[in-house]
Formats: structure tokens, sequence, C-alpha cells
């Protein structure tokens, strides 16, 4: 039982610095997310009918919780480990169960609202682009030219090959108009590659979560019973 003890708990503070820097790379990813110039821009230009800005408030803190989560499961496993202690090792079950609830269905929501983030951002475009190919506001243009230069890309292309004077106007000097990137296409090839980097972290938060979860229940029974054993070992005279 000792050996197997001692095996369980290297194998657990491997498992919790894994999941410390996974909760810090979390963490780091919706900050990044929440304050990148892509991502701000649109947030800013979006209006209080479209569902972008909602998702990009509420991404931010569900993911600051979930990385806060992980890192408290991994330092409450580690001292857990340290001092054998059964009360901290069920508060680390506990918070690495509490993670595995929120991991699951932030997976499962990247599948089923890819689309909805995805064509909301482009509907921002359209709305921005059209306000300035009808020259109803100068500040829109100072977007739309912020928009260009962050996505490096340049307006819409048209199916018949022309371009209007919108792109003359607010694409970025490097992109020139027969060759600039169609604007709606980057901004989903870009969503599109940081949705699977975010899936693909969440897939291996989610491995890992579910290995703490069955060492710290394997070592909170272990200790129990290392310690029923170490109690019935002991005589005392009277």
């Amino acid at each position: 039982l000792r050996c197997g003890m001692r095996t369980t708990k290297c194998q657990l503070l491997v498992t919790s610095l894994c999941v410390m820097l996974l909760g810090l790379s979390i963490a780091t990813l919706s900050t990044v997310t929440h304050y990148g110039l892509r991502f701000t821009l649109i947030s800013n230009v979006s209006l209080d009918s479209n569902s972008y800005r909602v998702i990009h408030h509420r991404a931010f803190y569900f993911g600051i919780c979930l990385s806060m989560t992980l890192i408290l499961a991994a330092l409450l496993s580690s001292v857990a480990t340290v001092r054998e202690s059964q009360c901290l090792t069920a508060m680390g079950f506990f918070c690495f169960a509490l993670a595995f609830c929120g991991l699951i269905p932030a997976a499962c929501w990247r599948y089923t609202h890819s689309m909805e983030v995805e064509d909301s951002m482009m509907d921002v475009y359209d709305f921005v682009y059209e306000e300035v190919r009808r020259n109803i506001s100068s500040f829109r243009r100072h977007e739309l030219t912020a928009i260009h230069e962050a996505f490096l890309c340049c307006g819409k292309h048209s199916p018949f090959g022309d371009t209007t004077n919108v792109e003359h106007k607010t694409c970025p000097p490097s992109q020139v108009h027969d060759e600039g990137k169609d604007c709606l296409r980057e901004i989903q090839d870009f969503l599109k590659k940081h949705m699977d980097f975010v899936f693909s972290l969440l897939g291996i938060a989610i491995g890992f979560t579910v290995y703490g979860m069955i060492l710290t229940s394997f070592l909170c029974f272990s200790i129990h019973f290392s310690s029923n054993l170490y109690r019935k070992g002991k005589y005392i005279l009277r």
C-alpha cells in the first residue's frame, strides 16, 4: 500500500504541475482573447443587437474562473500530496470535478456555437463596410481602416472583380486592390484557427482533469486505509 501511495504521489505531483500550467495557459488565452486588438476592434464596433459583445465578455470571465479552478485544484493536490492530508485531497478532488463540469460544456459550446461567433463577427464587418460605402459617417471609415490594418485585408471581393471606392480609401498601402485579401475570409480563417486552438487546449485540460480526479480519489482512500493500518499496529499497556 505504501509503495502504491508513493507512486501515486509522484504521478499526482506531475499532474498537478501540468494542470497548473494549463490553468495559466487558459488564463493567458482568455486575456489575449479579451484584450487582443482584433477581438477588441470587433467588440467596440458591434451594435447592441449583435451577440458578439456578449459572447466576448462571457468567454473572458468564464475562462478566468476556469483557470482559477484548475490552479486551485493543482495547489490543493500538491499540498495534500506532501502532507498526506485526506481533507486537502478531498478538496482537490472537488476542484478537479468542478473544473471538469466547466470544461465539458465549454468544449460542447465550441461545436454548437462556433458558427454563431463567426457569423456575428462577419455581420459586424458587413455593417461597418456598408456604412462607409453609403458615406453615412466618417467615424465608421476610421473603424473600417483599423479593421483592415488589424486583419491585413482589403474589403470584400466582388464576384465581378471590381473594386469600390471603399477599398481605395480604407485599405492599407501594402494591400493592393488587385491582390488584397478578402476580409470576410480572413476573419473566418482567423477565428477558425483560434477556436481550434481553444478546443485543443480544452481537450488536453479535460484529460488531465480526469486523470487528476482518479489520482486524488486513489490517494484519498490510500491515506485513509494506511492510517487505519498504522493505528492497528499500536498497543497500549495498562
